[in-house]
């Protein structure tokens, strides 16, 4: 079981910047993948960025150049940098977690609860 919270969303004005971080409940080495999706109202959850435990990290790409995730590994800690924040990043953030046992070669996907980012003047 993994358990994520995620904390920093909040209200920022257009071109400023906002940084989310995601609490992981266990060690983030063992987690294969971690990283962050958005929802908007209506719609599917889509790919924000992802990183790998290599470190190889994967943007979407009207996130390239504007967001970076990273992670901080003492902490256990994932975090995603937003700059030059736009409306239409206006969404509830998700961390995302998984895991691949070693044992049975099973996927297992665990989501935060989310925290809402609005980009407004």
């Amino acid at each position: 079981q993994v358990q994520l919270v995620e904390s920093g969303g909040g209200l920022v004005q257009p071109g400023g910047s906002l940084r989310l971080s995601c609490a992981v409940s266990r060690s983030i080495f063992s987690i294969n993948t971690m990283g962050w999706y958005r929802q908007f109202p209506g719609k599917e959850r889509e790919l924000v960025a992802t990183m790998r435990a290599s470190g190889s990290t994967n943007y979407a790409d009207s996130m390239k150049g504007r967001f970076t995730i990273s992670r901080d590994n003492a902490k256990n800690t994932v975090y995603l940098q937003m700059t030059s924040l736009k409306p239409e990043d206006t969404a509830v953030y998700y961390c995302y977690a998984k895991v691949i046992s070693s044992l049975s070669g099973s996927a297992y996907d665990y989501w935060g609860a989310g925290t809402q980012v609005t980009v407004s003047s």
